[in-house]
């Protein structure tokens, strides 16, 4: 060997030693009680939820240094979580690690800007900028790497999925010429692409599902020439700093054409507007404002504080109908994946549509620097005069990941379908289906971004513009729903778990389980699942057998682990802090406690009424084995209770259950109930059920106060 190649071959074993790494040696293998594969806002709420429960080694291996997903690495800085009440577009209810990465937001917000809310943004109050939202999910993380329990992989991708028995036993990880195994009792897949399940033989979809499939209304009959490509598109986010006045024009890419672009030259670039109509107040929509990070001008911040991230739908990416140059780049590669969904790719195929991803968001960017500014000249607010931040410290300063709407889908123990959300009106109420095993609640519209491209002219390297199909469109309304823990375990495969998007949904419903707030839900419900699993040394999908084990996990979310606890069911009105807040939700999602069909508020002070009591008492009396079916009578045994009376079954059948005493010819279900109805009840049907010392017999009995002690007494009750 030469001399002048010794010196670089020691110098590469050097730094790969601190790694662990030997040249000759066999690559390392890292052992684990779960691995999380991914290091998105979902991988980190998984790997936090799991570590505080105790389980004792987590590896985290993520594709990149970045972590945050969306929050960070994606660039989607703006948070999306509103959904419409009263009419009104308004937050959905907060819970959860979410909700602790929220206040996180805001501490840093007020911080650096002295306000918690410093974008006023037309899509959503919550924003933060990319870099601090990498600090915060480092920071969320960073006591359970120092104590041990989480360990951090990065710059890995995932290359094999060791399989025996239909059961999944480790990963092979590559980074360059590296490799990396581990082997886990139990892994879960957050990756971008669902890669994990892919390698392994779980079974999955990706692309439109056929009508057949599962009979939805938006589903195709049949593929046309988009076939099984079609996706919710990617996009390249872009955030934007100002530059203080100067000129900071980007050159044309090479694929620029000004005829893509052409739907900016029809839409306001920039509005005079500080959202203080809320969000989605129509004043305050243009593409400045749409995701707006920081606003100086408004909150009179020092200048170059202002920040803007550009997600905007003629910056998407269909991923069907490629262009010609991507199509002969895909074919050089490897024949025949230029019609295969992205899904189906290697890592090494899908960087190349990426590439053209980042060029098509460049020409967007150029447009609104010259077409665009030309046409408006000098608003206070150009993008001539704004810059694309340094602070992701990649070579072409755009965000390390494009933003992923839609990816690969797990097929499930339990599949969401459209039918199970869809809303029969523009007002969301509770959803058709509403699962026992609910991981936590959401709602948001079926939101499609543009999925194809029409090509301009016969040049399919030309000028293109993204195209809505009347299916795959946005803004068709659904109901609350919950997700099941089924959604998240393969239904063959074993030793394994869904995360982030890669989940047992159809396509139609991952368009409205995708935010920021789901996904990290998803990862905390996936992170209780493992710790339950492995404590109990049993597989996931016995967990999701046993309903005294699903409850578990349900009573450990919605309790939190050194954290606010997750919202189970979809109240509006029930915050984590609440008192009744964990028995509002096990209540509801066991249907002891029933929500009223037209409202989506639990109203807690409002009093209870004798009917809606015997309801609940009547169901939770109902329960224990012994207790039998719901008894009828062909005829009305009070007379204020007639046939036709909603609650006549439950009422009759609760009194013929207890000793009551001597039969009353009126019930008066509408009247109020006071603490001591609910002592006498609970006695005369042989529950448990003592009433705390500060509420006195006469006090008037809320919903708060008797789902409360409703609660106590299912606790106390030990049900099999």
């Amino acid at each position: 060997m030469k001399r002048a190649l010794i010196f670089p071959l020691l110098a590469a074993a050097a730094a790969m030693a601190p790694l662990g790494i030997v040249l000759g040696q066999p690559a390392p293998t890292v052992a684990a009680d779960l691995l999380i594969v991914g290091g998105s806002e979902s991988a980190c709420a998984a790997a936090v939820q799991a570590a505080r429960l105790g389980v004792k080694r987590v590896v985290l291996v993520n594709d990149i240094e970045w972590l945050g997903g969306q929050f960070s690495s994606e660039g989607v800085g703006c948070v999306d979580e509103w959904t419409t009440v009263n009419g009104k577009r308004t937050h959905f209810p907060r819970s959860g690690i979410f909700l602790e990465v929220l206040e996180r937001i805001h501490r840093h917000n007020r911080e650096r800007y002295g306000k918690a809310n410093p974008g006023n943004a037309y899509c959503g109050t919550e924003t933060i900028e990319p870099a601090a939202a990498e600090r915060i999910f480092e920071d969320l993380l960073q006591p359970y790497v120092k104590s041990g329990s989480v360990r951090i992989e990065r710059g890995w991708e995932p290359i094999r999925v060791s399989v025996e028995n239909r059961r999944v036993r480790g990963v092979e990880f590559a980074r360059g010429a590296e490799r990396m195994t581990v082997d886990a009792a139990v892994t879960l897949d957050s990756s971008d692409w669902g890669d994990v399940i892919r390698l392994s033989s779980a079974r999955y979809g990706a692309g439109p599902d056929l009508r057949s499939r599962f009979g939805e209304p938006s589903a195709p009959e049949s593929f046309d020439e988009a076939g099984a490509q079609e996706m919710n598109p990617l996009t390249w986010c872009l955030v934007l700093r100002e530059t203080g006045g100067r000129a900071a024009i980007i050159p044309p890419p090479a694929t620029y054409d000004p005829r893509t672009y052409a739907a900016l030259d029809r839409t306001p670039p920039w509005v005079e507007s500080d959202m203080s109509e809320g969000i989605y107040a129509q004043s305050g929509w243009s593409i400045y404002t749409h995701r707006r990070l920081v606003d100086r001008r408004h909150n009179g911040f020092p200048d170059g504080a202002e920040a803007t991230l550009l997600n905007w739908p003629v910056q998407d990416y269909p991923l069907c109908q490629y262009p010609q140059r991507v199509v002969d780049a895909l074919e050089r590669a490897a024949p025949g994946s230029s019609r295969r969904n992205l899904v189906h790719l290697p890592p090494a195929l899908r960087k190349i549509v990426f590439a053209d991803v980042k060029q098509h968001a460049l020409g967007m960017l150029h447009h609104l620097q010259t077409r665009v500014h030309d046409r408006v000249c000098d608003f206070p607010q150009s993008f001539r005069y704004m810059e694309l931040t340094r602070e992701f410290k990649t070579a072409d300063h755009l965000p390390p990941k494009p933003y992923v709407r839609e990816g690969l889908r797990l097929e499930a123990m339990h599949m969401t379908r459209e039918q199970d959300i869809r809303a029969a009106t523009r007002e969301p109420r509770w959803a058709r289906s509403m699962p026992a095993d609910s991981v936590f609640g959401f709602q948001f519209n079926i939101d499609f971004h543009p999925t194809r491209r029409k090509f301009l002219t016969d040049d399919r390297n030309g000028p293109w513009q993204y195209l809505h199909t009347p299916q795959r469109n946005w803004h068709t309304d659904t109901d609350r729903a919950v997700f099941p823990l089924r959604g998240l375990i393969p239904s063959e495969v074993d030793g394994l778990i869904g995360g982030g998007k890669n989940v047992g949904v159809s396509s139609v419903v991952q368009s409205a389980l995708r935010l920021h707030g789901q996904t990290m839900h998803i990862g905390q419900a996936g992170g209780t699942l493992a710790w339950l699993a492995l404590r109990d040394r049993v597989e996931p999908r016995a967990v999701a057998a046993a309903p005294h084990r699903w409850r578990e996990v349900q009573q450990r979310l919605v309790r939190g682990a050194g954290g606010p606890g997750t919202l189970l069911w979809p109240w509006h009105d029930v915050p984590p802090g609440a008192p009744h807040f964990e028995a509002a939700n096990l209540l509801a999602v066991r249907g002891i406690w029933e929500p009223e069909a037209d409202s989506l508020f639990f109203q807690p002070e409002r009093t209870v009424t004798r009917r809606e009591l015997a309801r609940a008492v009547e169901r939770l009396a109902g329960m224990r084995p012994e207790a039998g079916r719901i008894r009828s009578s062909p005829t009305a045994e009070f007379t204020d209770v007639p046939l036709g009376d909603p609650d006549r079954d439950a009422i009759e059948s609760m009194i013929s259950r207890g000793n009551f005493g001597p039969r009353e010819t009126e019930f008066h279900p509408n009247l109020p109930c006071n603490h001591a109805t609910l002592d006498r009840w609970l006695r005369a049907l042989g529950l448990p059920g003592e009433r705390p010392e500060s509420d006195r017999p006469t006090a008037p009995l809320t919903r708060a106060g008797a789902v409360q002690r409703l609660h106590a007494t299912l606790q106390a009750l030990a049900l099999p």
